[in-house]
């Protein structure tokens, strides 16, 4: 099964020691890593198998970021090459650089729905794209399947707050949120997290705040504004509620106010009373006119143990954000 017709070549490696595995570094076509790589399932008759099922989702999803063009950068894919390559210099002068002769097939560690996405977006486009790769020359199955289970269980994600934050050049909102929490000005300054982590008395999150922006702007007139524009209501709107509410805004364990299933609601409701403005055919905000509904927040009972105690999800922020935005706009 692992092995070849034909040896293939793969020239331009780099020859290294890991850890005391000698280990290759190089690229591949995408055509020519698909023919000399295999998997191992995890129900392998074997025994020795550790791969889960592609999910083809993921691997259409890889396929749709590929077609990006050129931004559309990837790591390299991990290999074992079971013994299979044999690495040869060009001259001695270099002897770490040189060509692999691979006379069987490499398992493939790390990179399953890389490949595969690669695979559809190869067929889709009659094109071929570079694969850049780290081999190493032989681990043993155990070694092989300890590797795997450091990579997929001890390595995490940089979480979806800091995702916001590096895409804060590109994405409206992304920025919006970031520049809520690190303005002087803001009301967040001093509860908001920008890495995701909470401590104590910053308990919203950059993830936080870009999805009750997103409820905020969700309607088509709304999203049409500029970044400055969405920046500024946004700072009038939740500075008008710590105004209006500064007890309950800096209490977290006694209020719900800050709790995000509120925040939620404030935005959808904002949203609502925008949109209201907008629809009368008035071109720029009446921020007078918002901050005036804002002060009518304080007949609401924002306290832990009051009837926003059961409020809970989306569900829930929907249902106050009618309650929040009839009050506002009587």
């Amino acid at each position: 099964m692992n092995n070849l017709p034909t040896n293939y070549v793969i020239e331009n490696v780099l020859q290294c020691k890991m850890r005391g595995k000698v280990a290759y570094q190089s690229h591949l076509p995408a055509t020519i890593a698909l023919d000399i790589t295999f998997v191992k399932p995890y129900d392998d008759p074997a025994g020795k198998g550790y791969q889960r099922p592609v999910d083809p989702k993921r691997c259409h999803d890889f396929a749709v970021y590929l077609s990006k063009g050129e931004d559309a950068l990837f790591t390299p894919v991990l290999l074992n090459a079971c013994g299979n390559w044999e690495f040869s210099y060009y001259d001695k002068i270099r002897p770490n650089y040189g060509r692999l002769i691979c006379k069987g097939k490499a398992s493939l560690m790390d990179g399953q729905h890389r490949l595969g996405g690669i695979k559809k977006y190869v067929q889709e486009t009659n094109s071929d794209i570079t694969i850049p790769f780290l081999a190493f020359h032989a681990l043993d199955d155990d070694e092989e399947i300890k590797l795997f289970d450091t990579i997929n269980t001890k390595a995490k994600g940089i979480g979806p707050s800091l995702s916001k934050y590096l895409r804060r050049d590109t994405d409206d909102l992304s920025w919006v949120a970031t520049e809520l929490l690190m303005r002087k000005e803001s009301p967040f300054l001093l509860i908001g997290s920008i890495i995701g982590k909470r401590v104590k008395g910053r308990h919203i999150t950059l993830q936080n705040l870009y999805r009750t922006l997103h409820l905020l702007f969700k309607e088509n007139q709304l999203a049409a504004l500029s970044k400055e524009e969405k920046l500024t209501i946004a700072l009038i709107y939740f500075t008008a509620i710590k105004e209006t509410l500064s007890s309950e805004w800096l209490d977290y364990s006694g209020h719900r106010l800050t709790h995000i299933v509120c925040m939620d609601a404030l935005s959808i409701a904002a949203g609502n009373v925008l949109c209201k403005q907008i629809n009368n055919n008035k071109k720029i905000v009446d921020y007078s006119a918002l901050i005036k509904a804002v002060k009518k927040l304080k007949h609401i009972d924002w306290s832990i143990n009051g009837p926003l105690r059961f409020i809970k999800g989306l569900t829930g922020s929907r249902a106050l954000s009618h309650e929040i935005t009839e009050l506002m706009i009587s």
